[in-house]
């Protein structure tokens, strides 16, 4: 029990590695789990035993290869009605992943979070891993298999934020507004509806690092993208910067506790396992971003190029198919910071899920529901398949050094994915 200006209530300890949620009254429960007790070691090892055999033999998973990512959400991904599994995915899609030729799959909303709806970025639990998809067991089981198949797994890493819940989330915990957190206004994301982290508080430090490295050696994760990277440089977030000059990537609106964070958190990542990958989701272009650590940078693998999907809806919103211009996209595509790896791609979850539209759905829009069968020629829809192969072949070109696709979009969906159907 804790004593808060919210009066006394229950608390979900910080460090629990596994929690339930009542369908009934979204209430929720910490339960013990002891992770290593129930771990078949004998498994473990031949998994990690192959793992390092293939990590040497396979070009699929050397540092050198070009990363072709595959971002998926767990409880999304099955054609059935309701929330898929750990088991489901690795049963059923993780083949599919495989036989397209993605050698990474990005998982979102691992990390235990009460609104589905949120997808996964409104962690309150960072040490357990949700359980609306199955067991700690099974998610080892689906990761040890994506090793086994040459593929690398990343997580979707939420440390910009945190969901403001008092029961099951970390605010006021303790009774007061800065444990881990930061205190007053300035601790409300009002865009996020969240609470913020102070990075300058080693307590909040060591909590946010052993959760990075709780999920490279208890699950054995390879790296992390990074959410909300923008967020956590600048004091105002990024809301309503341009980033336009010099000036506004330095000065007093760089929040220099959240960049000795990550220079820290990818110094612990890199020192576990030099193969580990760290992606940075940074729309402003920070300088250094990627740059090593002992340079003055913030020591990233990669950085998503966030500018490309933008660019797309541009296009498709502003100008007709025939009066595109190849200089323009050319330059765009290889418009980026010299020897910054980044990740290209035409749209991600941001693009494909409620309330934003698909590259294919812009192309083609309602006569996706009445003209997809080969059956029924339709120009709009012919073009529109064509142009979204051509989309794809030049960002994947041209637009960077690696390639990320969210679930779907290689095939095209109308409209965006919807939850839970």
């Amino acid at each position: 029990l804790v004593q808060s200006s919210i009066g006394e209530q229950e608390r979900i300890p910080v460090y629990i590695n596994r929690v339930l949620q009542n369908e009934d009254n979204k209430d929720f429960a910490a339960q013990f789990w002891d992770l290593r007790q129930r771990d078949n070691e004998t498994t473990r090892q031949r998994v990690e035993s192959q793992r390092r055999k293939d990590a040497k033999s396979q070009s699929l998973m050397s540092a050198s290869s070009p990363l072709f990512i595959y971002e998926c959400h767990i409880g999304m991904a099955q054609e059935r009605e309701g929330v898929g599994t750990y088991k489901e995915f690795k049963e059923n899609i993780l083949p599919r992943i495989k036989d397209l030729g993605y050698n990474a799959i990005q998982l979102m909303a691992i990390a235990e979070n009460p609104y589905y709806g949120s997808f996964g970025y409104h962690v309150s639990n960072f040490f357990a891993a949700s359980s609306r998809f199955g067991t700690p067991e099974d998610l080892k089981d689906l990761i040890d298999t994506a090793h086994e198949m040459g593929m690398k797994v990343i997580m979707d890493l939420v440390h910009s934020h945190t969901v403001k819940n008092t029961y099951e989330g970390l605010n006021l915990f303790d009774g007061t507004e800065d444990q881990y957190l930061v205190g007053g206004h300035a601790g409300y994301h009002q865009q996020w509806d969240s609470k913020l982290f102070n990075y300058g508080k080693i307590e909040t430090l060591r909590f946010l690092l052993s959760n990075v490295r709780y999920w490279l050696e208890e699950y054995h994760f390879d790296g992390f993208r990074f959410d909300g990277v923008t967020s956590m440089l600048y004091h105002h977030h990024g809301i309503g910067v341009e980033f336009g000059k010099q000036e506004d990537y330095f000065g007093d609106g760089v929040n220099d506790a959240a960049v000795t964070y990550l220079q820290l958190a990818n110094t612990l990542i890199h020192q576990l396992n030099e193969e580990n990958i760290t992606i940075a989701e940074d729309v402003s272009g920070m300088p250094g971003i990627c740059a090593p650590i002992e340079d003055g940078g913030i020591g990233f693998d990669y950085r998503l190029g966030m500018g490309l999907p933008d660019f797309w809806i541009k296009i498709l919103k502003d100008q007709r198919d025939e009066d595109w211009n190849m200089h323009e996209f050319f330059f765009t595509m290889t418009n980026r910071l010299y020897n910054v790896k980044t990740i290209a791609y035409a749209e991600s979850h941001d693009q494909a899920l409620v309330g934003d539209k698909t590259i294919a759905f812009r192309l083609m829009d309602k006569e996706m529901y009445t003209s997809m069968s080969k059956f029924t020629p339709n120009m709009i829809v012919d073009r529109g398949i064509a142009l979204h192969k051509m989309i794809r072949l030049f960002t994947i070109s041209l637009g960077g050094d690696a390639w990320l696709n969210f679930m779907g979009n290689e095939f095209g969906h109308p409209e965006w994915i919807d939850f839970p159907r």
